[in-house]
């Protein structure tokens, strides 16, 4: 009998290419997975600069709430103490939301402190006299 009857009219093929065929796809298939568990890996542990942004926002807000809470309590012990509520009260609840965000801004950087401009006010003084 022919060998060729016996497999159903089908030759013989080489194993050999197929099983490179196959062992090429599961290496590109293997990095594949290596790269997305790399990004897994990365997406799962927080950036120092995501904590960095959150610690910035509850100091800029904790800055900004102080403000008011300081000239709310200042203007509830001035009509106390003179009884011209809520006039004081309410003046200086505004004084101390100016001072928050007068605070919030210094905090910020987008505002510099009083002795830092005094300084840079000196020294383009002095680099304009010479």
């Amino acid at each position: 009998m022919n060998n060729s009857a016996h497999n159903g009219g089908k030759k013989d093929q080489d194993p050999a290419p197929a099983e490179a065929d196959l062992s090429t796809r599961r290496d590109q298939l293997n990095q594949v997975l290596d790269a997305r568990r790399k990004a897994d890996e990365a997406s799962a542990n927080p950036r120092p600069s995501s904590t960095a942004g959150y610690a910035q926002a509850m100091k800029l807000s904790s800055e900004f709430i102080a403000g008011i809470i300081v000239g709310g309590g200042m203007g509830w012990l001035f009509d106390r103490w003179l009884g011209t509520s809520p006039f004081g009260l309410i003046v200086f609840l505004l004084l101390g939301f100016a001072a928050g965000v007068l605070n919030v801004l210094r905090a910020a950087g987008y505002v510099a402190e009083p002795d830092a401009r005094a300084l840079r006010a000196k020294d383009r003084d002095d680099k304009s006299e010479t």
